[in-house]
């Protein structure tokens, strides 16, 4: 057993693992560091927002912080308005609250089980591991540990490279949407423009349409389309998939799988029965993908996969879809090729789908929403340069965090780190899916079972 562990970062993902950590009861007492960074311990980037227009993607019922509970977040929910239904999209400042109160719970259990939780309000600066033990500095100061576990979220986001110099040091051009969405300026700009059409996007859109009555937005991306809708109800998958699932594992091609897809779907009523079926299993038949086969997919049907798998709730997509009626809002298909500052504005040249001849686009703003970064290899993250220039850590081949087996042990030249692990969006080359909710959970109870078997 490993009795003194660091968990580094401070959102979801590491609340999740603490939680399961503080409720065991092993032989021995545990002693965790918990190096939460600047934000609020728990909520992280994602459930920081304290606007009720951002919206959980998950229904209520399956976003239980543990594994063990499934009703958690639900319940928690319901004390306070027992209207909430289990199919309910509710705001993510909820599920902040939720995640702060049980880590608030878990601590006080932890407390009385003999656990000793030092909460460390900074930024880890270096990680050195080795086979006995893992060695964790802040400024000055180090901390000798058993084991430690990174759940540092995504990498923080970096400009599009066809943004000009002139454009970042004016202002206009946001690359990092959440502290302007956080606090906007009392100006209005006349238009917006929003580089992506994912989850982020519609969060960004619909805070902005909200505080800025008179602006218009123009929204680009490659296909011009935004995620599909959550039905209001819930469907059962007529079957497991594991046919499908058989039948892609028997030819891990790209190709083959759209095909199977496609075929799946036409016998069912809906598609996202399919899609759904398919949720248990995509770590599985992600490994079997060869890594020809895995760029393929992100760069031909990633975005196709995206759509369909992270989906809007239904109150999101009818509000961007008023915005468009009223003429507020206008999807455009193509690529940005530049941005650059226009007179007290920002100028962007674009390519439209297809090809033709550039258009220039005029906007007061340009904010940056293509969605999270998982390139450690490309990072300014401070943690994370120190472990890959070190070569503690590999990076994924394709830029999707770091290599790491399954159970989440990160690997190095000599093979799998014995004490370092991680969790959440590290493993997103690894596993797939690893960023929402239902499978953070997973990864902490499997991180867990392996820190406290040592």
């Amino acid at each position: 057993m490993h009795r003194r562990v660091a968990i580094i970062g401070g959102g979801a993902a590491a609340a999740a693992l603490l939680g399961e950590l503080l409720e065991s009861q092993p032989p021995q007492p545990l002693r965790l560091d918990w190096y939460t960074g600047d934000g609020v311990p728990a909520r992280g980037v994602a459930y920081a927002t304290r606007s009720d227009r951002h919206l959980l993607n998950v229904r209520a019922a399956s976003m239980s912080m543990f594994a063990g509970k499934p009703q958690g977040f639900l319940d928690f929910a319901q004390k306070d308005d027992p209207s909430v239904a289990g199919t309910d999209f509710l705001p993510r400042r909820r599920y902040g609250d939720y995640l702060e109160a049980e880590v608030a719970r878990a601590t006080a259990l932890g407390k009385m089980r003999g656990h000793d939780l030092r909460l460390v309000p900074f930024a880890a600066d270096a990680v050195v591991p080795e086979n006995d033990g893992v060695t964790v500095f802040r400024g000055e100061d180090s901390s000798r540990v058993d084991a430690a576990v990174l759940a540092l979220g995504a990498m923080p986001p970096q400009p599009l490279p066809c943004v000009g110099a002139g454009a970042l040091a004016s202002g206009r051009y946001v690359v990092d949407p959440w502290p302007l969405l956080a606090a906007p300026p009392a100006e209005a700009p006349a238009r917006v423009v929003v580089i992506g059409l994912g989850l982020t996007a519609a969060d960004v859109l619909l805070e902005l349409a909200a505080r800025w009555p008179a602006t218009r937005f123009t929204a680009i991306s490659r296909h011009g389309l935004l995620p599909e809708p959550h039905l209001r109800a819930t469907a059962v998958p007529s079957g497991d998939g594991a046919e499908l699932v058989e039948a892609m594992r028997d030819a891990p091609e790209i190709r083959r799988w759209v095909q199977l897809l496609r075929e799946a779907i036409a016998q069912e009523d809906d598609w996202r029965s399919t899609v759904d079926s398919l949720r248990p299993h995509v770590a599985a038949l992600w490994a079997a993908l060869p890594l020809e086969q895995r760029s393929r997919f992100l760069r031909h049907a990633r975005w196709a996969w995206e759509r369909v798998r992270h989906r809007m709730p239904p109150p999101q997509h009818a509000a961007l879809a008023a915005l468009e009626r009223e003429g507020r809002l206008q999807r455009v298909r193509g690529h940005v090729q530049a941005i650059a500052v226009d007179g007290d504005g920002l100028r962007l040249e674009l390519c439209p789908h297809g090809g033709g001849p550039l258009h220039a686009l005029h906007a007061g703003l340009a904010v940056q929403a293509t969605g999270m970064d998982f390139d450690v290899a490309n990072t300014p993250h401070p943690l994370m340069r120190q472990l890959v220039v070190n070569r503690h850590v590999l990076p994924d081949p394709l830029g999707l965090g770091c290599r790491a087996t399954p159970q989440g042990r990160l690997l190095h030249a000599g093979g799998a780190w014995p004490r370092l692990f991680a969790i959440g969006s590290l493993l997103r080359g690894t596993l797939w899916e690893c960023t929402a909710m239902p499978e953070i959970r997973q990864q902490a109870r499997i991180v867990a079972r392996q820190l406290l078997a040592g």
